[in-house]
């Protein structure tokens, strides 16, 4: 007799990685094209190590750091293997069966698969023409099952992004016990002053939870390190249903030393965005719609036609991310990546 599974499950939908393709330039997970910074590879060597010894199961010394860092109380703040990893925590921290999660689509396409993993009921609201976060929308899908809402700003993977007063507006709609998850992975990235800082929106509404992640800006997506940083009883639930031991020595180490980096780091992300700028203006003069970023990567959303775009783009040795259905996103990668993607995207007959 077959293992019994949930029944529900046949309809998670699959988180789709962007694909590595030996001898293409890939340009399709908004990966900066550089490698950790020395000092941080030096310091993740270090922690490998010690890799016969389980790493610090409370995340302390970076807990301390990232407080520090943000002026805020070390309970407030739960690290967790990404900040994918934390989506799913927050669900089951504060979902129980049949409670309703609310997000913005398309945006990121881990909220659905967290939702219903948590028993929760995925609540998709449609972007506005110009692909950015209906807000008024999204307050009136709220309903008294609603126990969670994901904000992606700037989202992924549109690139665009709310300004403070529509942000401000919506946070005033909202109950306040439904939380409200701004989940900041490409904050670094933002370069319009309209564009609010989630945390301090935070000390203003006890209902908010921020996301950031070292994945991006920090270079270090293959060690699998973000944070949240909200409530101290809802950081104390995080960490309550982390899996033991889920942060690394490795991942530890580099985070902390890339603390300690920041200025590098941001020179080179506003190198990304400079390449973003670059690829939005040559394309929109080829006759491309490209909604203004503020990330790291572009959105083309071609509908019907993104898959066509992608396969042609890789006919040209770039790997892109098509969303069937919807558009293409494109990451900045070197200034010679970028080249190369142009010109198969000008060869690409709209």
């Amino acid at each position: 007799m077959p293992v019994r599974l949930r029944d529900d499950l046949a309809a998670l939908p699959a988180y789709v990685a962007g694909r590595t393709v030996p001898g293409a330039v890939k340009l399709a997970s908004n990966e900066m094209p550089l490698p950790p910074l020395p000092a941080v590879l030096s310091a993740i060597h270090r922690a490998v190590e010690a890799g016969n010894r389980y790493p610090d199961i409370a995340v302390t010394t970076l807990t301390a750091r990232l407080a520090e860092h943000h002026g805020v109380d070390p309970a407030r703040i739960a690290v967790g293997t990404g900040s994918v990893a934390l989506c799913g925590q927050l669900v089951q921290s504060v979902c129980a069966p049949g409670d309703e999660v609310v997000f913005a689509w398309r945006s990121f396409e881990a909220y659905p698969i967290v939702a219903l993993a948590g028993h929760a009921q995925a609540v998709r609201v449609p972007l506005t023409a110009g692909h950015v976060h209906d807000l008024d929308a999204m307050a009136d899908a709220i309903t008294p099952r609603t126990r969670l809402v994901f904000v992606c700003n700037p989202n992924n993977p549109t690139g665009t992004a709310v300004d403070e007063t529509a942000l401000r507006a919506f946070l005033d709609r909202v109950p306040g016990d439904v939380l409200v998850v701004l989940d900041e992975a490409y904050r670094e990235f933002v370069s319009d002053p309209a564009v609010p800082d989630g945390l301090a929106l935070a000390q203003e509404y006890d209902n908010i939870c921020v996301l950031r992640t070292f994945s991006k800006a920090h270079r270090l997506a293959g060690l699998r390190v973000g944070y949240a940083i909200g409530p101290a009883e809802l950081a104390a639930a995080l960490r309550g249903v982390a899996v033991p031991f889920g942060v690394s020595s490795a991942a530890q180490a580099g985070a902390l030393a890339a603390l300690d980096h920041l200025d590098e780091l941001h020179a080179d992300c506003a190198g990304a965005v400079a390449e973003v700028g670059r690829m939005a203006s040559e394309l929109r003069s080829m006759g491309y719609e490209v909604p203004p970023s503020q990330t790291n990567f572009v959105w083309l959303p071609l509908g019907e036609r993104a898959v066509e775009f992608s396969e042609h783009a890789l006919e040209n040795k770039v790997v892109v991310r098509a969303f069937a259905g919807d558009g293409v996103r494109v990451s900045a990668g070197t200034p010679e990546e970028v080249d190369l993607f142009l010109a198969a995207a000008g060869s690409f007959s709209l």
